[in-house]
């Protein structure tokens, strides 16, 4: 998908998630779509305590600063770009995190029904 076409969930233009702590597949802060992100980073989730520990508990730690690539560690109340699956898999196990539509990406709809999803909106609710 070419970068000027990324839309939300929404139909609008996607909004930047976080620039501090900048994340993003390409770390430009926005959680665009691209063929080559099999992980699917498409979700701008506002995270929470909870949400941090599910993912540490299942191998995917997303608290632990790591210099070599880059990544600062992240806290309750960063935004971040998540992976489509994982976030379901959290939300499966009661373990969901708020996210932010207008900074969620359109190709999220394919994983996620638009129903579940706006029942974690911040910019809804």
């Amino acid at each position: 998908m070419k970068e000027n076409n990324q839309l939300n969930v929404l139909g609008g233009k996607l909004i930047t998630c976080s620039k501090n702590p900048l994340t993003g597949f390409k770390r430009n802060g926005c959680c665009e779509s691209y063929n080559n992100d099999t992980g699917k980073h498409l979700i701008c989730a506002v995270l929470n305590k909870k949400f941090l520990e599910y993912q540490f508990s299942k191998g995917n730690d997303l608290i632990t600063p790591r210099k070599e690539i880059n990544f600062p560690g992240l806290k309750p109340q960063d935004r971040w770009c998540v992976c489509a699956g994982r976030w379901i898999e959290a939300y499966n196990q009661s373990c969901e995190t708020q996210i932010i539509l207008e900074a969620t990406h359109i190709d999220v709809l394919k994983i996620i029904d638009v129903k579940i999803l706006k029942k974690f909106a911040i910019d809804l609710n």
